[in-house]
């Protein structure tokens, strides 16, 4: 299913001329159920758009009516016996549904005097309406039958659709008093015009591609209990495609909620209650009056969850405590339901749930340059004298939308010498807000030995082969140590087994360097003292992190003179009695198995290497 396109969900504001869009058989309820309908509508204040009152002579009925649609906040549809013999109706139910599923324009379906299982499997009246669509086929030609085949098998996907919402049955409800049907359409209309949905990004560029999959897992009809994760680093979009998948799918559920900002709130006193208590809320359980600690609600949660179809989202998870606080088992869900949990973490599951994986990759250079644009400039593409320079931005940023956002907002509106002097600022120091954010992820690393480590792939052994690196570093808990990195997406590893780090990481990196370093001179800023160069020299202080490193091994396998030309790799291969890169190097009396490029043969060697991880044993 598509979202929202690029220059629709663009528009900084939606325009909603009509509160509800009335879709019925004129033939059948024109002048009786709909008609009253209508009245009862505009007297309970909703501006309702029908097609006999609102379009004026001569104007294009079609554009027009799809036009009222894109315009109205909710679509009434009235099924009754005779709907489907009107390709018109038929017609107007598939842009409802289109425009429902790309925009999450909210549907109620009205049942008059049908069944939902009428409209669903074409039975009875709908049967005979549809023999009768098919048997005017066989007059057309061979192209035009089969354009008009798929058309009708487009029909029968959209009464399948819309009969499976939830809706009103005049046979159900109200004993079939009209009166009492119609009072009860207006309060559920009333209920889902003032439903808030959630907000999402003001221009969620790259959204419909990120929640394709999503979508698709989440409208299965699987009466399996669905669990999905949507990981990646921090400012990548995953809270943002949680909202859009959750604003699309929601009235699939009869219950939803959306659980936002867990890993800030369960830190706060009393905070994982607090969830517990909104969740129980938001499905419907009602408010109780004794104060429950954390265990006593779970259990109140597990009643409620057990016997309710629901739709769940639990936004920005970085503990599985929290999950057990909230949700406690698995098992413990109601066939159907679909839970959505958005994490940095991608391993926060165990390996025994079974879940589907959605992790979300950067923006691509022209979805950034647009993202950038609209937030820079008001409009999908830079100004002509600012090209440049923003794509400049676009390269820095490297498809991260929250840094394309919070640029694109900080460089709005000014001149083209700001622009200049952002830039060059931007290239030494990550602006606060993107490194507050990053960062995140950087303290919740459980101990200093993966913080070390992290600074130290970053500065060092981006491109770096994760064997090799292992088996320098194999008694020092490496191996671990690069698994939780990758599970909080601060690094990845590619196809060629090859550690890669997004370059803002690379930047949050050096900036906590520089930081304590100033804090505790000597601890991490060696390896980031000079800007773009390749080594270190020796007679800086930075030892914690190997005097000599160089901020990405890549620029080394091009050029190994580089690394012969360190004073320390020198001097260190001399004391050993070899001066070859190539030759079989130790650490710590080990012999390494293969021989290793010259940064790795020259690292498992250095003097100041052991310090990375205080406590190490020799």
């Amino acid at each position: 299913m598509a979202v929202v396109r690029t220059e629709e969900a663009s528009s900084s504001t939606s325009r909603c001329t009509y509160h509800a869009f009335l879709s019925f058989r004129g033939k059948d309820t024109r002048k009786t159920f709909t008609d009253h309908l209508y009245t009862a509508l505009w007297n309970a204040g909703i501006h309702t758009f029908r097609d006999d009152d609102e379009l004026e002579r001569g104007e294009d009925i079609e554009l027009e009516l799809q036009k009222a649609i894109q315009e109205s906040r909710i679509s009434i549809i009235v099924f009754s016996i005779n709907y489907a013999s009107s390709s018109w109706c038929l017609d107007e139910l598939v842009i409802i549904l289109r425009r429902k599923n790309t925009a999450g324009h909210k549907v109620l379906p009205v049942f008059y005097n049908v069944k939902p299982s009428q409209v669903r499997d074409q039975t009875g009246s709908f049967a005979k309406a549809f023999d009768s669509h098919e048997e005017q086929l066989t007059q057309e030609t061979d192209e035009r039958r089969k354009a008009q085949m798929e058309k009708v098998e487009g029909w029968r996907a959209a009464l399948r659709e819309v009969a499976n919402l939830s809706g009103m049955v005049l046979e159900n409800q109200a004993n079939g008093h009209e009166a009492k049907f119609i009072e009860e359409i207006i309060e559920e209309t009333e209920n889902k015009l003032k439903r808030t949905l959630l907000s999402v990004a003001l221009y969620p560029i790259g959204t419909e591609s990120r929640v394709q999959n999503i979508n698709s897992w989440l409208q299965d009809g699987s009466t399996d209990v669905g669990i999905g994760v949507i990981s990646g680093m921090g400012g990548i979009g995953k809270t943002t495609t949680a909202k859009v998948a959750y604003n699309l799918n929601y009235e699939r559920f009869k219950y939803s909620c959306f659980l936002a900002n867990i890993r800030e709130i369960s830190q706060q006193p009393n905070g994982l209650v607090h969830l517990q208590r909104q969740l129980l809320s938001d499905i419907s359980i009602g408010k109780r009056e004794k104060k429950y600690n954390i265990d006593e609600v779970v259990m109140i949660i597990k009643d409620a969850i057990s016997c309710k179809k629901i739709l769940l989202v639990l936004d920005d998870v970085d503990e599985e405590e929290q999950l057990n606080a909230l949700i406690g088992k698995w098992d413990w869900f109601y066939s159907g339901s679909k839970i959505i949990i958005t994490t940095r973490r991608e391993q926060l599951l165990k390996a025994h749930v079974v879940h589907q994986k959605y992790k979300i990759k950067e923006l691509d250079d022209d979805e950034s340059l647009q993202l950038f644009s609209w937030h820079a400039f008001g409009q999908d593409h830079p100004s002509e004298d600012h090209m440049d320079h923003s794509k400049r931005v676009i390269r820095h940023c490297a498809g991260l939308p929250l840094a394309l956002e919070v640029m694109g907002s900080s460089l709005c509106s000014r001149s083209v010498e700001v622009w200049r002097s952002a830039l060059e600022k931007l290239e030494a120091t990550l602006h606060d807000k993107i490194q507050k954010t990053l960062e995140i992820s950087y303290k919740s690393l459980p101990d200093d030995h993966d913080k070390n480590l992290f600074l130290h792939v970053a500065s060092s052994f981006v491109g770096a082969d994760v064997d090799d690196v292992v088996k320098i570093l194999e008694e020092d808990y490496t191996a671990i140590g690069i698994q939780n990195l990758r599970d909080r997406s601060l690094i990845t590893v590619d196809d060629d087994n090859k550690l890669m780090m997004h370059q803002l990481l690379q930047e949050m990196a050096r900036t906590i360097a520089r930081r304590e370093s100033s804090e505790e001179p000597g601890k991490h800023g060696g390896a980031w003292n000079h800007k773009n160069s390749s080594t270190v020299s020796a007679e800086k202080t930075g030892t914690e992190i190997v005097d000599g490193l160089v901020p990405s091994t890549r620029m080394l396998e091009k050029d190994k003179s580089v690394c012969k030309a360190s004073r320390v790799g020198r001097a260190k291969r001399q004391h050993s009695g070899d001066s070859s890169d190539e030759s079989m190097v130790s650490y710590q009396g080990k012999p390494l198995k293969r021989p290793l490029n010259s940064i790795f043969s020259w690292l498992a060697i250095t003097s100041g290497f052991a310090k990375l991880f205080p406590g190490k044993k020799s």
